[in-house]
């Protein structure tokens, strides 16, 4: 069973063990509270960073699962949870060309490809996909 929550200061130390390339982003979407943990068995298994940053709009920043939850729903459960608790009528988040599994996720989910990003990083181009959402306010 995937259980979803935001997470907490007493979160920090298990995700930043969990996930040290993330520990400065993560500090600081715990402290704005816009962070959420996914637990897969009682474990942490992912996180997503969600906040309206993007020109107002909901935007999924960070989705991480670890690799030994992937591929046991972890991934949408975050997405979904995000998609329900957003409150625009857009939902926007973004992934490298590079990244597959992150693409085919977004494109099962409906999402559609919203634009592309040169030089974030070089030779890897940031695809941007955005999900319509029924029944949101704009």
């Amino acid at each position: 069973m995937i259980t979803i929550r935001p997470a907490t200061e007493n979160d920090l130390p298990d995700l930043c063990r969990c996930f040290p390339a993330h520990a400065q982003t993560l500090q600081e979407a715990v402290a704005a509270r816009t962070c959420f943990v996914g637990f897969c068995e009682g474990e942490m298994a992912g996180f997503a960073v969600f906040d309206y940053s993007f020109y107002r709009q909901g935007f999924v920043s960070l989705l991480f699962v670890r690799p030994a939850h992937r591929r046991k729903g972890v991934a949408g459960a975050l997405m979904s949870f995000v998609e329900q608790n957003c409150t625009t009528a857009k939902l926007f988040t973004s992934t490298n060309l590079s990244n597959l599994p992150m693409q085919s996720l977004l494109a099962g989910r409906g999402y559609l490809l919203a634009g592309v990003i040169h030089y974030l990083d070089e030779g890897d181009p940031e695809l941007v996909y955005v999900k319509m959402l029924n029944d949101k306010s704009t």
